[in-house]
């Protein structure tokens, strides 16, 4: 689909693919920047008017001193709600009662940004003692990082209370993985309560951020079985990944995960994939795999507007996800352990 198609085209588009994204879209349906479970962005108005604030500036000092660093606080809201939903679970470093989600398969010696999100929780907790959630920490920083690298802006729901526990069996089986196929994506997804307009949304954060060698090494060379590089990679692409991530070792090394712009929020992950030079195995299967994931594609492609608006609203879902209330969690005092775990 053309670069130049107008937006009346991509509504059209998305009026065959989903009449209910369709709907979504519009400013000011009902859902858009509100929150379920109790959730609303004026939460701490009172009890602790500088709370927003407070995180934004120390967001934006920590992505200023390091651009990926708004990829991965993004990161760590979304690998957070997906295991037992937002409740900072996420957070908790092993201890004689948890087992942390940092050393599951997904996280392990790649999520980071604790220290950014400890540093928030210091400065609140000297403002206003006990009141920020560490579960809403990861929400606004999460928002503000998508906007310091230009991306959309919404409104977050907030009094999220955070977790007395963690699940590292969540965390290697709830969180989507790259080499998935789309149908597990899905899965992933729709048992969180997100659609197939969410995952494509959502992966649109790809825009921003690295991705390890280890995560994208069998498209290079054996992606199916016969030796061979992915045939929906883009030939040139292919031996420029094959340069710096080798067949053996090299796990570790990062490669950007939108080839054209890795530090600005914007729609050319989109573009990318209708190039052939989409990272991973599940960017590279929205477009392959599903008629219906392959129009969002090219609707996100070619209007950035309209996926700025719909990433906004799939935010806001999925910060929706199974929010505890005052009497099923806590707020931390520090965010890598309980408040009956102090040590």
């Amino acid at each position: 689909m053309a670069a130049s198609m107008g937006i009346s085209s991509c509504l059209v588009l998305l009026c065959i693919v989903s009449p209910l994204l369709l709907a979504g879209a519009v400013r000011g349906h009902p859902w858009a920047g509100r929150g379920g479970g109790g959730l609303f962005p004026q939460f701490y108005d009172h009890s602790c008017p500088q709370a927003k604030e407070l995180v934004r500036s120390i967001v934006a000092k920590a992505v200023a001193r390091e651009t990926r660093m708004a990829a991965s606080l993004l990161r760590l809201h979304f690998h957070d709600c997906f295991v037992k939903g937002c409740d900072a679970s996420v957070l908790l470093d092993n201890s004689s009662s948890i087992v942390s989600e940092k050393g599951s398969n997904p996280n392990k010696n790649s999520i980071r940004g604790f220290e950014v999100v400890d540093e928030i929780k210091a400065a609140l907790e000297a403002a206003c003692p006990g009141t920020v959630s560490c579960a809403d920490i990861l929400a606004l920083a999460a928002r503000d990082s998508t906007v310091l690298v230009g991306g959309p802006n919404w409104d977050v729901p907030l009094g999220r209370r955070d977790s007395l526990g963690a699940s590292i069996q969540g965390s290697n089986n709830d969180i989507p993985a790259p080499n998935n196929t789309l149908p597990t994506i899905i899965t992933k997804f729709r048992r969180q309560g997100l659609d197939l307009a969410d995952v494509v949304a959502l992966s649109g954060g790809h825009t921003i951020g690295m991705s390890r060698c280890t995560s994208f090494r069998q498209r290079l060379y054996n992606q199916t079985g016969n030796g061979m590089a992915d045939a929906t990679l883009d030939v040139s692409y292919a031996a420029h990944l094959r340069q710096g991530c080798p067949l053996s070792g090299g796990d570790g090394n990062l490669f950007p995960l939108d080839v054209v712009s890795p530090s600005k929020f914007d729609n050319f992950y989109f573009k990318n994939i209708l190039a052939g030079k989409g990272l991973l195995s599940s960017d590279e299967v929205l477009l392959t795999k599903s008629a219906e994931t392959a129009a969002l594609v090219r609707a996100y492609a070619a209007d950035v507007n309209l996926f700025f608006q719909h990433f906004a609203q799939s935010m806001v879902k999925m910060g929706n996800i199974s929010p505890l209330t005052e009497a099923q969690g806590e707020i931390r005092k520090n965010c890598r352990r309980l408040n009956s775990n102090h040590y």
